[in-house]
């Protein structure tokens, strides 16, 4: 499943992507929708020769399947349109799915990891406590801190996990410094790009080995599907391919093709949500019932400099975290107060999203754990949908005044 196609642009990228072929080498403009679970021969040895790779085609849909190959195909060609090899792409039926997939793929039993201490929740979680009962090892570290990374290094580690952009601090990972790391002490770093998606930044040209996505999110946009993609180089992508067949965790067609249908919008609906979030941040800010904002639009934020330095041209990223004076209390008071933002999970969407983050995506993490990942009780995540931005800032000026911070 090659990537390559640097030479257009974003949106003729975007729209041209690869949809699969045709019954008799025609080109069919819409990706289409294979839902038979398995597939008749002509010889057993045909049958065989597919099982084992010795030529293409499909025999089993949880193996295989047209439609979710044309997404994988279509998410590795976004992925990998700079950096002129060869990129593979998988296919899952969610984030999680692929993100445990791709650390069951690389490690087993006394192998390492060095991982962002500013992790979602779940992968936090999967990695501190499933993995670790079955002798995978996690040192958790300040990410940005590359010399932190480099002295958790130990012989047996066998990746560093980041996140383009952590949920909910919206800290950039400094992802060529962090592939150097990686790669000095033989391993492999893996990024969760979830929160940037290929339209903001493409960690496959600065150095990490494997992408993924929750493509829930701005991949399918539109808050209607599930599904998750790994993106990637080589053997890596070969051993998390084996795993998935193992694991079982296959991207229904139907599910593919929304997705597929997301990505050729991607590159329009996440500039049009990082131009709002921008706004939004820092029209928020301002106001005297805010602690703090998070979004590397806003020159003080930590990570401003990496950003302009790694994401597209005035992208930072359309997830906005606000946190108000005061605790849990208070930002739940403040979410609760807002009128044209509706308090649900998720991000990506069209809608503009907020949730109080102790209390939902972060719900697994302890108050000294929230406190080390830098992420305030009180704190409130905004996706920002695509909404008129004055209306935005003015839902959230007026809930802060109404939840008795002002």
């Amino acid at each position: 499943m090659a990537g390559h196609g640097g030479e257009y642009g974003e949106a003729t990228r975007a729209v041209r992507l690869p949809t699969g072929g045709g019954t008799r080498g025609e080109r069919p403009m819409r990706p289409p929708v294979h839902r038979s679970t398995t597939y008749a021969f002509e010889a057993s040895q045909d049958y065989a020769d597919v099982l084992d790779g010795v030529r293409g085609g499909y025999s089993y849909a949880r193996i295989d399947n047209p439609t979710s190959d044309a997404f994988a195909t279509a998410l590795a060609a976004m992925e990998g349109a700079g950096t002129g090899r060869e990129v593979h792409g998988q296919a899952f039926a969610s984030g999680m799915a692929a993100i445990s997939t791709v650390l069951l793929a690389l490690t087993s039993a006394g192998s390492h990891v060095v991982a962002s201490r500013a992790l979602y929740g779940n992968t936090f979680s999967l990695l501190d406590g499933m993995l670790r009962r079955f002798g995978v090892e996690t040192d958790f570290v300040d990410i940005g801190d590359t010399e932190q990374v480099r002295a958790a290094m130990r012989p047996e580690t066998a990746l560093v996990f980041t996140e383009t952009l952590s949920n909910p601090a919206m800290l950039v990972s400094d992802i060529p410094a962090l592939a150097d790391a990686a790669h000095d002490a033989g391993a492999l770093l893996v990024v969760d790009s979830t929160f940037a998606s290929p339209a903001m930044c493409r960690p496959l040209e600065h150095g990490a080995d494997l992408v993924l996505h929750s493509a829930t999110k701005y991949i399918g946009g539109h808050s209607d599907a599930t599904g998750g993609a790994v993106a990637g180089f080589g053997e890596p992508m070969a051993r998390v391919r084996a795993a998935r067949v193992d694991l079982g965790p296959c991207l229904a067609p139907d599910e593919a093709y929304m997705l597929h249908r997301g990505l050729e919008t991607l590159p329009l609906r996440v500039a049009r949500q990082c131009a709002t979030a921008a706004e939004f941040a820092a029209a928020v800010a301002a106001h005297p019932a805010v602690a703090n904002v998070d979004h590397p639009s806003l020159p003080g934020h930590p990570g401003h400099g990496l950003a302009r330095a790694l994401f597209d041209e005035g992208r930072y990223g359309a997830v906005v975290t606000v946190a108000p004076h005061g605790g849990r209390e208070e930002g739940m008071a403040f979410a609760d107060a807002l009128g044209l933002a509706d308090v649900a999970a998720s991000l990506g969407g069209t809608h503009t999203l907020a949730g109080h983050v102790a209390s939902t995506s972060h719900r697994q993490m302890s108050d000294a754990e929230l406190e080390g990942a830098g992420i305030a009780a009180s704190a409130v995540r905004f996706s920002i949908g695509l909404e008129d931005p004055q209306d935005l800032v003015r839902d959230a000026l007026a809930a802060l005044d109404r939840s008795g911070g002002a």
